[in-house]
Formats: structure tokens, sequence, C-alpha cells
């Protein structure tokens, strides 16, 4: 798709490896969001989409993970589609999948934790998701993207459920050379989070399951402490 595109408008968190094969004459134009840095608001996004598909052609909107997930894709396409714009997508693999495996995290496993929850930590209005607070009562994986700055907040609610030793990890600039996963408890994470400097792009797990994540960690320090 990239080689063939007249123009590429594409996203903070898409990383160096991809934008090196767009095309070294085909105009690139970052229009990424991240937390309280916006270049474009999505309305602009929208409109940018649609002014150059009419002056360039084909136009590639370039996304990190999956743009069906938190991504604002729908939005888009339907933007595009109302002005008579042929669409495509091509599936990605959403952070809340890849980052958490990336660590050896499984959101399921058996005996525990049979489900999981993807929730945005902030909704449009800037509150925390109402869906946080139910899924603070459920035995289910959580996973939780955008949320790093109210995790104060959300470790309360999972608190109020007696869940203080309920384990959680943050991972930092997941699948990237730079990657950081810092593992505490609903108890402990926030200010191991400030401890260590953690900051966006940043998911939160939250579940037994991150337990597996200790493990192994474990099991490659005693490796290295021989060698």
């Amino acid at each position: 798709m990239l080689k063939l595109a007249n123009v590429v408008l594409y996203d903070a968190l898409v990383s160096e490896e991809i934008l090196r094969f767009i095309p070294s004459d085909v105009p690139a134009i970052c229009v990424g969001k991240r937390a309280g840095k916006h270049s474009f608001t999505q309305e602009e996004i929208n409109d940018l989409i649609v002014e150059s598909a009419f002056i360039h052609g084909h136009v590639v909107r370039l996304k990190g993970g999956d743009p069906f997930v938190f991504g604002r894709g729908y939005e888009e396409i339907e933007h595009a589609r109302s002005y008579g714009i042929e669409t495509e997508v091509v599936p990605g693999i959403s952070s809340a999948l890849a980052v958490p495996a990336s660590v050896n995290i499984p959101l399921t496993a058996r005996s525990t934790s049979e489900s999981f929850w993807v929730i945005t930590g902030t909704t449009k209005t800037g509150d925390i998701s109402a869906d946080v607070a139910l899924a603070a009562q459920s035995t289910a994986t959580i996973v939780i993207l955008m949320g790093l700055s109210k995790i104060n907040d959300i470790m309360l609610l999972f608190s109020q459920h007696r869940k203080d030793s309920t384990p959680v990890a943050v991972i930092q600039n997941g699948t990237l050379p730079d990657e950081r996963c810092l593992i505490g408890t609903v108890s402990t994470i926030s200010e191991l989070v400030v401890q260590e400097k953690i900051s966006s792009p940043a998911i939160i797990v939250i579940g037994e399951v991150v337990r597996y994540a200790s493990i192994v960690e474990t099991v490659l320090q005693q490796k290295n402490n021989y060698q």
C-alpha cells in the first residue's frame, strides 16, 4: 500500500522502520496526536484525508496498532465515504494484545483468566471511563490504554474492591528497543511509576496473569547471574 501511495498521513507512534517504506518522492505528513500534544485535531485530520484524496489521489492513512481499537479509524472512513471516496482497511495488531505478549504476559490463561477487557483510560471529556469501575469487579484481565495520567484514580477503584495485592504491569514503549516493563500491585504501582519516571506511551495490565511476566523476569535474572 505504501509503495502505491500518492500521499501518506501518519501517526506519531508509527516506527521509523515502517516510515522508511514510504517512497522518497511521496509527501508524508505527520498528523499524530499524543497526550497533551495534538498537531492536528481529529476534524482537521478528517478534512486533510478528503483534501489529499482529491488533490493527490491515493491516500494512505498510516496508524500504529489496530485503527479500530481506540484509533478513530471508522470515524475517518465514514468522513471519507461521505464525500464519495472509496476506502480499504488493512488490519493491524492492537497494542492491547501485542504489548503484553512482548513481555510474556498472556491475557488469558487456564485456571487464571478466562477473559479480558480492553478499556480506554480516559473518555472524550477527560474523565475515567465508567467501564473501569465495572472491570474492577471482574476476575478478567484488564488492559487499559491511554490511562497512565489517571493511574492513581484507576488503582483507587480497584483498591475499593479489595484488590490491593492484584499484580499490575505498566509497559512503556511496548515492542520498541527502549521498552520498559514495570511490575507491582494495585497498592504499589502508582508510586513505582513516579519513582521509575515511566511516561506515555504506556499501557496498564491488571490481573493475575501479570505474575507470568514476573516469573519470566526472575528466570532471566537468574540466568544472567550465572553467566
